[in-house]
């Protein structure tokens, strides 16, 4: 797949933040060269093709005053993963969740889900709640603290280009 120049500027242009403005893809249409309609159709069109997943915000936690994030870690029946995970996944305070596969002997946890708050404290509480949602299908479970933001970015493209 090849991105046309003016895709690639237009994601070049989105990529790292939509501009604090009361019209921020009119900005970028006057950044461009182009009508403000044409970025929205445009933007429109490559979520649709699945080139962009989404537009959305990439909240700092930190600088929202969420300074003890944990991702935690739970060891579940195989039989339920699936289940329990769309239980977790769909709870307000989790932010990602998914499956993985388990590391055994080392890493027995298969279920991941990540939790914020303004202190360990809090993100313990959140983390006994999925523990008692998820009942006896849990065998173990452990909560992973982040220390420091390492990246906070998805993919960037180039201006450029790959050629």
């Amino acid at each position: 797949m090849s991105l046309s120049s003016q895709d690639r500027a237009l994601i070049t242009a989105c990529q790292a933040g939509l501009p604090l403005v009361a019209q921020p893809y009119a900005q970028i249409a006057e950044t461009l060269g182009i009508q403000e309609t044409d970025v929205m159709e445009r933007l429109d069109e490559l979520l649709a093709q699945g080139i962009i997943r989404r537009v959305g915000i990439a909240p700092n936690h930190y600088k929202l005053g969420m300074s003890a994030n944990g991702m935690t870690v739970w060891d579940i029946d195989d039989a339920e993963a699936k289940e329990l995970g769309a239980l977790v996944g769909a709870m307000e305070d989790v932010t990602h969740c998914y499956l993985r596969p388990r590391k055994r002997p080392v890493w027995p946890y298969n279920l991941f889900a990540m939790l914020h708050g303004s202190t360990r404290q809090e993100v313990e509480e959140k983390r006994q709640y999925i523990a008692r949602l998820l009942g006896p299908a849990v065998r173990a479970h452990d909560v992973l603290y982040s220390t420091a933001i390492l990246k906070k970015t998805g993919l960037r493209l180039s201006a450029k280009g790959a050629n």
